[in-house]
């Protein structure tokens, strides 16, 4: 027998979302839509329970709001006291801690720690899986091909040439989870990029199977994309190995990839030692925002809310309600239906108890309150999305209309599903070509060049105090005024 749960709208003050949107553009696209007020509840059956606080964003002083934009806290610290000495370990002892930890963790006793992909025999997938990684591969790799700049030499005055010029990282590695689910689309997101801007090394990690075999999606992937190496560790260990190198493992210089906590506090201790090594971006658990009013079906919202709910009980979801007429009682059957449905059903409940649903007053209020939380990924289910596209300013990837699920950009479209979550969309993008890459300014000046720009550059050096910076100018200026008053011989 199921037992409704109301969860009770809190709130106690107006706020006046339209503070940090430009209401004159707005206004073409607003007209019609009133408040709204209802509490939103949803059902608990068979001991799982698919509850989502909700609050009406109208009744919420701002401190109120702003708190709503923090994600489940994750307590650092005790993990640094876990992942410093697996780091420590990896360090010092190289392969020998990496087995000796996959062992440990994985339960797996390896021989070798890395596999050359060129050496290992291509595996055999069903005909239409094949099919699948084949078009996600075609259509990543175009997008990111796309994303290539054009060399341009801009010449500032006469004889004054400059460019800018884009030159692979070395040696990456790529994080590729496999723990609680195998992600061979993580494998295309990561290494397509790096194929296409000719990193020399790729190194792939990613925990083995039980017989110490890699997953033969993964690694249809990783040959395809043209992957190098495959390290088959997973966790701390594995960001370790290839942070510092080993004994099999080449040192990479920056490192990618989504992972758990262990991963992510083995990146962010990393990057700031002496291993100098980069990280794509800070990361956290998965997370989608869903903005639907009532134009949107309520199969798709709970669908597209229960595809990142499933991804882990630290995953959170977002539903922020907009306008009148919705069907409240639809969406949430829909969420407990399918939630009770899913084979990872359990882990999709336990992101729902502390994700929320959020009433808006109409689509100012909704976008305001989504670039206030800054989702990785951000779905705009309502009538004519692509009118609220320029006001989105902060979210890892963006899906317009009724007919762009997440998944999409999770597998095949082409955009990379490597996002930052916890709130870093605010000043972090996803993965990219660029990420991939490094860029190189060079300048060239003719002697007419020097003679325009040098004397500016000796008063600046002069202003600052640096003389040996107006030297390096003066010095030329002089030799070239010498060499166009010598006596010409014949």
């Amino acid at each position: 027998m199921g037992t409704n749960i109301l969860c009770q709208s809190q709130g106690i003050r107006f706020v006046d979302s339209r503070r940090s949107l430009n209401l004159s553009l707005l206004s073409s696209v607003k007209r019609g839509l009133r408040r709204s007020s209802y509490s939103v509840g949803v059902r608990v059956r068979f001991g799982v329970s698919c509850a989502m606080k909700s609050y009406k964003l109208s009744e919420l002083a701002q401190t109120e709001v702003n708190g709503l934009k923090a994600r489940p806290r994750i307590d650092f610290s005790s993990i640094f006291g876990v992942v410093n000495p697996i780091i420590d370990d990896v360090h010092s002892r190289g392969d020998a801690a990496v087995k000796e930890y996959t062992a440990k963790f994985d339960k797996v006793e390896l021989d070798t720690i890395i596999d050359d992909v060129s050496s290992l025999p291509d595996p055999v997938l069903e005909e239409r899986v094949k099919e699948a990684f084949d078009v996600a591969y075609d259509n990543i790799y175009a997008f990111h091909l796309a994303q290539k700049s054009h060399e341009q030499a801009v010449e500032n005055m006469m004889g004054v040439r400059c460019k800018r010029v884009a030159r692979c990282i070395g040696s990456v590695g790529l994080y590729v989870p496999g723990g609680t689910a195998v992600l061979p689309s993580t494998a295309l997101m990561l290494a397509i990029p790096a194929q296409i801007a000719g990193c020399k090394t790729v190194v792939l990690a990613t925990p083995p199977s039980r017989d110490g075999s890699i997953c033969k999606e993964v690694l249809y992937c990783a040959k395809k994309a043209g992957v190098t190496h495959v390290l088959k560790a997973g966790g701390a260990q594995a960001i370790a190995a290839m942070a510092w190198g080993t004994e099999s493992c080449p040192k990479v210089e920056k490192i990618f990839g989504p992972g758990n906590q262990y991963v992510t506090a083995a990146k962010m201790i990393l990057q700031n030692s002496e291993a100098m090594v980069s990280i794509d971006m800070p990361a956290g658990p998965s997370e989608v925002l869903v903005i639907a009013d009532k134009h949107a079906n309520p199969v798709h919202i709970a669908a597209d809310l229960l595809s990142q709910a499933e991804h882990g009980p630290d995953s959170q979801v977002v539903l922020v309600l907009v306008g009148d007429g919705i069907d409240i009682k639809s969406i949430e059957e829909e969420i407990t239906k399918q939630c009770l449905s899913l084979p990872r059903g359990d882990f999709a409940s336990k992101a729902l108890s502390h994700s929320f649903i959020v009433v808006a007053l109409d689509m100012v209020e909704a976008v305001n309150f989504s670039n206030l939380y800054a989702p990785e990924h951000l779905i705009i289910n309502v009538r004519d999305a692509e009118k609220w596209e320029c006001f989105i300013e902060n979210a890892g990837s963006v899906f317009l209309g009724q007919w762009t699920p997440e998944s999409v950009g999770d597998y095949a479209s082409g955009t990379n599903h490597v996002l930052p979550t916890y709130g870093y969309a605010r000043m972090y993008g996803g993965v990219s070509l660029d990420s991939f890459q490094k860029y190189l300014t060079i300048q060239s000046l003719t002697e007419e060049g020097l003679r325009n720009l040098g004397p500016h550059v000796a008063v600046m050096a002069e202003v600052e105090g640096l003389e040996a910076h107006k030297r390096a100018v003066t010095l030329r200026l002089q030799h070239i005024e010498a060499t166009r008053h010598a006596p010409q011989t014949v």
